[in-house]
């Protein structure tokens, strides 16, 4: 089945009609969560502080007035600028909440309390609402207060330490997967809090957090130690129970081998010219490989060095072998498989090349829907508009 952006209903899925997400997020975490639900078809009200999400002015680059960051994350929602501490705005707010499904944050620790945007107030004045909270360390523990960041939770973690080349230092991991991931957590617990709901008839309060994430995402190096006492080492582009699986030098540039299995290294090795290698009591197995890597990787890499990286791909392709190229950024994006994907929204500016959702349902991905909104953009609808119906006046 082909694959197309849905043209209908301002583009977003409308696998959520009706659902009223209220979203108080700065940066990545939070906003991320609400844009999975936006383009699922929610309405998404992004309440921001005086001076709004941060993550407008994360630049360069920016496109107009945003930075691409911005851009990235809030699609799909209506802007309002609303000051808590105000006591015009805090009713504003609550009336927003009033009407809401969801309400997702991620607030620094004790300000929810602080503003009264905390659980217990939001979920007395809306039984029904789904509260999603995210923390940086975790809701309770000693570090419960701490406010995080990406690097400082991959690091805490553990990922830094088990990424990266092992001749060079620990490494981040380059996209913001702990952020992103949290994000996605949150719209796990979200979908499963509403289907509930619809039994109970009440709201829940659903917890994340970026070290939860990050831990989870570590979770096979957790594994490997528990099960050896040895502390997993890094590894590259490979893979610690996977042999040969990783990054080769071709005479012009590196690819990816990964023959994971016994049947894979056995045409692997018939493509390289050694036929013989599976029956050699050091290659027999992928744990006998794994032991003896040391002697099995430079004799791959000797071959593999003789010819061009489009040569070998041509050669292992035909052979059945994994293989991919290590593609630059342009080159993912000039790829007939990106655009057969539709992968790349097609938007009103040809600098925004922003990725869509990584779903479809029934052949349609989430198309592009609105632009972010401008700062304040929905004040008047959303606030001034409201507060007209329900004193009866008319503006």
């Amino acid at each position: 089945m082909e694959i197309q952006q849905s043209k209908e209903a301002g583009s977003p899925l409308g696998m959520l009609p009706g659902l009223k997400v209220v979203e108080m997020g700065q940066n990545l975490a939070a906003p991320y969560a609400s844009l999975i639900l936006g383009d699922l078809g929610a309405d998404v009200v992004k309440v921001e502080k005086p001076g709004g999400d941060d993550a407008r002015g994360w630049g360069p680059p920016f496109v107009g007035d945003s930075s691409v960051s911005f851009h990235m994350m809030n699609r799909n929602k209506k802007s309002v600028v609303l000051a808590l501490d105000d006591e015009n705005d805090y009713k504003a707010f609550l009336d927003l909440i009033r009407d809401a499904d969801v309400f997702v944050h991620n607030l620094r620790p004790g300000v929810d309390k602080k503003l009264e945007a905390d659980a217990e107030t939001l979920m007395a004045v809306n039984p029904r609402l789904i509260y999603c909270a995210m923390s940086a360390f975790g809701h309770t523990g000693p570090m419960a207060d701490r406010p995080g960041y990406e690097p400082l939770l991959q690091a805490f973690s553990g990922m830094v330490a088990i990424n990266g080349d092992p001749s060079g230092p620990p490494s981040r991991v380059g996209p913001s997967v702990v952020d992103l991931g949290t994000g996605m957590w949150s719209v796990i617990g979200v979908l499963s809090a509403l289907l509930q709901r619809q039994v109970t008839g009440l709201g829940s309060e659903v917890k994340t957090s970026l070290l939860e994430t990050a831990v989870n995402w570590a979770g096979r190096h957790i594994a490997d130690y528990g099960a050896t006492g040895k502390i997993p080492p890094r590894v590259g582009t490979g893979h610690n129970s996977l042999t040969p699986y990783g990054a080769f030098e071709a005479s012009d540039g590196p690819f990816i081998i990964a023959a994971g299995n016994d049947r894979l290294f056995a045409k692997l090795a018939g493509a390289l010219g050694h036929p013989e290698w599976p029956a050699d009591p050091r290659f027999t197995t992928n744990a006998a490989r794994t032991e003896n890597r040391p002697t099995l990787l430079p004799l791959i890499s000797e071959i593999v060095a003789g010819a061009t990286v489009a040569e070998w791909i041509e050669r292992l392709e035909a052979a059945g072998v994994p293989c991919a190229p290590i593609n630059s950024i342009p080159q993912v994006l000039e790829h007939p498989q990106t655009a057969a994907m539709q992968m790349i929204l097609d938007t009103d500016d040809e600098r925004l090349k922003l990725t869509g959702l990584p779903l479809s349902i029934n052949g349609a991905r989430a198309g592009f829907g609105t632009k972010a909104p401008a700062l304040d953009a929905h004040h008047d609808e959303l606030v001034d508009g409201a507060a007209a119906t329900n004193t009866g006046e008319v503006k």
